[in-house]
């Protein structure tokens, strides 16, 4: 069934919104040479993609995939996350007589 649809185009990202319901905005870098001056030019481009579950956040590092038109901006479909954007601390145990002297 995938090949009946050609192939669908994926890029990574970060998510830098997710304030809107079932959709994250995701920011792709792209770095390239400028043709005439060779100077690297730093490029981000902002998609709209679906989130059915509100699973991502901002920070998060995804990978989106070309899909149909869901609405009038919204084009692509979060396939995974690669990299969690907030990362749990530990907590170290320290011991009861230092707590209270502190």
């Amino acid at each position: 069934m995938a090949d009946e649809r050609g192939r669908r185009r994926t890029l990574v990202g970060t998510v830098s919104s997710d304030k809107m319901s079932k959709t994250v905005v995701v920011a792709v870098e792209v770095v390239r040479r400028h043709r005439l001056y060779g100077r690297t030019i730093r490029q981000t481009h902002k998609f709209k993609a679906h989130d059915p579950a509100d699973r991502y956040h901002t920070g998060d590092i995804v990978e989106i995939r070309e899909s149909r038109p869901i609405s009038k901006e919204k084009h692509w479909v979060v396939s995974k996350l690669l990299k969690s954007g907030h990362e749990e601390i530990a907590i170290a145990d320290v011991p009861e007589a230092t707590r209270s002297a502190s």
